[in-house]
This record gives structure tokens, sequence and C-alpha cells, in this order.
């Protein structure tokens, strides 16, 4: 068994889940990764960890990577399931405010579509959870941090699908930290809004009172913080990154 607290960070070759990668490994984890491509195999072997190959919308997979893990490590300490975009998930980096000109074509959007935001967005947490939950139960400790969207508090037009599944999320979130809080387990989801591997339009920086991108390293000290021990208190709660681009209080 590691000596050192072991994580599991989902779509962890680049972009979010790079920086995490890399946050984490500064903090001293030992690192299990997984990416569609060949990503997370390269950052693996430059960090010192392991990586398998596989999409976060296969349960096959999601297996994979905490069998994994488990093989090498003996236990399981934090997860990052970081999700990708879906089909009509996101738009152009233009704000999540309500206009007119606005058209989702909500009534056009496939069945298709619907189910495979789900797997990406929804299931991939719920899948995981299954696998990782037992592991943390015998350990008497673990902690999970979902990437979600800012959009999962202001659902907009621009990007339906990643809004509503991401609202399902923070539902799916809650009652799995209500049910495994006293088993020493926590999870939370992130919110950010632009981060700096999306470009943003100059309409929007106008919006964000902050003027600017949120940098992936600076979302990733947050994950980072979520999973130790310092937010020990801390679970069942969605934290918005989005530079004050969210109006609700």
């Amino acid at each position: 068994m590691s000596d050192k607290p072991v994580a599991i960070v989902i779509a962890a070759g680049g972009g979010v889940g790079g920086a995490c990668t890399r946050e984490l490994a500064q903090r001293g984890y030992d690192l299990v990764l997984m990416s569609a491509g060949g990503s997370a195999v390269k950052l693996a072997d430059e960090l010192g960890g392991t990586a398998v190959t596989g999409s976060l919308a296969e349960a096959a997979d999601l297996k994979t990577v905490v069998d994994t893990a488990l093989e090498k490590h003996g236990r399981i300490d934090a997860v990052v399931n970081n999700s990708g975009h879906v089909a009509k998930g996101a738009g152009a980096a233009r704000g999540p405010i309500y206009g007119p000109e606005d058209d989702s074509h909500f009534i056009e959007i496939s069945d298709e579509d619907w189910h495979h935001g789900l797997d990406m967005c929804v299931l991939n947490v719920v899948r995981m959870a299954r696998l990782v939950t037992p592991v943390m139960e015998r350990q008497g400790s673990g902690a999970i941090v979902n990437i979600s969207s800012f959009a999962a508090k202001e659902p907009s037009a621009k990007f339906p699908v990643g809004s509503a599944l991401r609202m399902a999320l923070a539902g799916v979130m809650k009652l799995y930290s209500d049910r495994y809080a006293r088993a020493g387990i926590r999870m939370n989801n992130v919110l950010p809004g632009f981060v700096d591997n999306h470009p943003m339009s100059d309409a929007v920086r106008r919006e964000v009172p902050m003027g600017r991108t949120c940098s992936s390293d600076e979302l990733a000290k947050t994950v980072a913080f979520l999973l130790s021990a310092d937010s020990g208190y801390i679970t069942g709660q969605s934290i918005v990154i989005d530079g004050g681009l969210n109006r609700g209080v």
C-alpha cells in the first residue's frame, strides 16, 4: 500500500485536467490518470505516475483506472472527475446572460445528444462513485471533486445540454455527499467560468468583474484544496469560480 495519498484524475492529459494533475503531483500525491488519447500517458511518464487510455463515458474504462490504482497503490484517497464538453453543451465565450436573439433550438436537440451529455456530465460521476466508494469506506476517508460549469447556476440557451445536466450533477453531488459524509467521504463540485484554455471574447470580458479568464492553475489549486484535509468540513457544495460572472448571491 502506498505511503502517499493516491489520486485519480479523469481527462487528465491537458487543460484543466493536466493542471490538476500537476498541482496534485506538487502536493505529494501518487497519480493514476486517464484520458481518451495518449496525453495522459505522456504526462504520467513525466510526473512518475501511471496512466490508462479510455473514455470517461465508458463504465469499463472507469473500472480499469480504478483497478489500476488499487493494484499499484492499494488505496484511493482522491478523485477528480473532469468532464469534457458535450454536444449542444458549450457555445462561444459570450456569457450566460439571456438574450432574445439566442436560440438553443431546444426541441431540435436529439436524444443521442442528450444521452451523450448524460454519460459525460452525470453518469460518469455516478459510475466512478460506485467504484471508489467501497474503497473509501474501508479507508474511512476520501474526497471527490467534480469539474462542472458556472452554467449549472445560470442555465443558458447558448449551452442547453450542458446547463441542464450540470444542474442534475448538483443534485447527484448533494445526495451523495449527504449519504456518505459520516463515512468520512466528501464530494464537492467546482463551477468554473471561462478558463484560459478557451478564448474569451471582448464582450464577455466586459461582463466579468475581474476582467479576465481564470487560469487553469488557479482552478487546480481550488480543486486541490477541496481534496485536502484543509477543507475537511466542506462537503456537498458547488463552488463557483468565475471572476464574479454569475450575478446570483
